[in-house]
């Protein structure tokens, strides 16, 4: 029997049973189409995260302290106190580190905010001025604390949009007392909303001198991290073995496997992040697959069914000269079409679904994007296809093993 014929046979016979066809392909077509969808957002969430990531710049470097994780479950390096002032004097030692251009050190911690009767939750970030810069931060109001605020530990803050809509109100906050800890700061400026477009959620946070952090708020004498910014046309990598080299001298650590510190470049950050999100994308379309599979079970019950069903016809088929391979080919092809058709209809409804949900995001968050998963569409027709021949095999099988007498005589 000509290819051309096995199709029409094929696709007459589903056409004769057409409400338990599209029951049995809408599986496949939900399979496909959640498999599409998850990689697609999984790709927009890798591409934002990475971009925000990126825009730290290429020259930028991370001293954390601690020891460098080896798993996701291991947490040694929070709450480690070895980064001190003196680190920071070393390491703006220019002969410890000649392409070192800025080093900035760096607090964190949580405290309410309080204004008369109203008080907020918020994340304290301590830092430099070089804050602004490298965050790209442009106040709406007032402008950022200078070096002569850090170095004498003034009592100033900015704050985030969501600080100041909560305290104030229709008021502007700039030249207005908050209290942390019962200390008063004296805001000077305002951020304007970021509108989750950038790695730190500075809308909910009040940005301070490090020092006057350390001091009046956290009661620390160590930092949280060193954010260090190499020259322009320095090899990020030879930064990073110097800072390396200047702490582990500064530590008196002779064995680098003992370091309390780890540095880590822009390029290390970027490929763990892009190792983990694409770990989780690809874990998320794994389970979204099951759907597929099952879809499999469900082609595979039909097909016995329609076998069962036609068992005079394969039977008159046999006799008049069909053999066990056409009849297993035609009943393999069912199958396949089932299972292709769906996939087809599964991407285009995948993709138009990651399309309309990328594009609600980007509303609210305008770096998002819509990226079209193409290794999703790929993986996506290759296993309809091998799902239709896998699961479409052991009915087409029987059916080619059926004794034509015997077929004959079936009621």
């Amino acid at each position: 029997m000509r290819l051309s014929d096995l199709i029409s046979s094929s696709s007459e016979s589903l056409r004769r049973n057409g409400s338990r066809s599209l029951l049995t392909m809408l599986r496949i077509v939900i399979g496909v189409g959640a498999v599409i969808l998850m990689l697609s957002l999984g790709h927009g969430a890798q591409a934002y995260i990475l971009a925000q990531v990126e825009g730290l710049g290429a020259q930028t470097i991370a001293v954390i302290p601690g020891r460098a994780p080896s798993g996701p479950s291991d947490v040694s390096a929070l709450y480690a106190d070895s980064l001190k002032r003196k680190d920071l004097t070393a390491l703006r030692n220019s002969s410890n580190v000649p392409d070192l251009r800025q080093v900035m050190p760096v607090v964190f911690g949580a405290e309410p905010v309080v204004r008369g009767s109203e008080t907020y939750q918020v994340s304290l970030f301590g830092a430099t001025d070089r804050i602004a810069d490298m965050f790209d931060l442009h106040p709406s109001g007032g402008q950022f604390f200078d070096e002569s605020d850090v170095t004498g530990r003034s009592a100033v803050v900015v704050i985030g949009s969501k600080v100041a809509d909560h305290l104030f109100e229709n008021l502007d906050p700039v030249g207005q007392n908050v209290s942390v800890k019962g200390r008063h700061f004296r805001v000077i400026a305002v951020l304007p909303p970021s509108g989750g477009g950038t790695l730190f959620n500075f809308d909910d946070m009040i940005i301070l001198p490090y020092t006057t952090a350390q001091d009046y708020l956290l009661g620390i004498k160590y930092f949280n991290r060193l954010i260090i910014e190499a020259n322009p046309d320095a090899d990020v990598g030879l930064v990073a073995d110097d800072v390396r080299a200047t702490l582990r001298d500064s530590h008196n650590i002779s064995d680098p496997a003992k370091d309390d510190f780890f540095v880590q470049t822009q390029a290390d950050l970027v490929s763990r992040l892009s190792t983990i999100t694409d770990a989780l994308t690809y874990f998320l379309a794994a389970v979204t697959s099951l759907a597929l599979f099952v879809g499999g079970i469900g082609i595979m019950n039909m097909m016995l069914v329609s076998v069962t069903e036609r068992t005079r016809e394969i039977g008159l088929r046999k006799s008049i000269g069909a053999t066990k391979e056409e009849v297993m080919h035609q009943f393999l092809l069912e199958a396949v079409i089932l299972t292709l058709f769906g996939g087809l209809i599964g991407i285009a409804c995948g993709i138009a679904s990651a399309y309309g949900l990328s594009w609600l995001v980007h509303r609210s968050v305008p770096e998002w994007r819509f990226i079209m998963p193409y290794d999703g569409i790929v993986l996506s027709v290759a296993v309809s296809s091998v799902v239709g021949i896998v699961f479409g095999y052991y009915p087409a099988r029987r059916a080619a093993r059926l004794d034509p007498i015997e077929a004959l005589r079936y009621e």
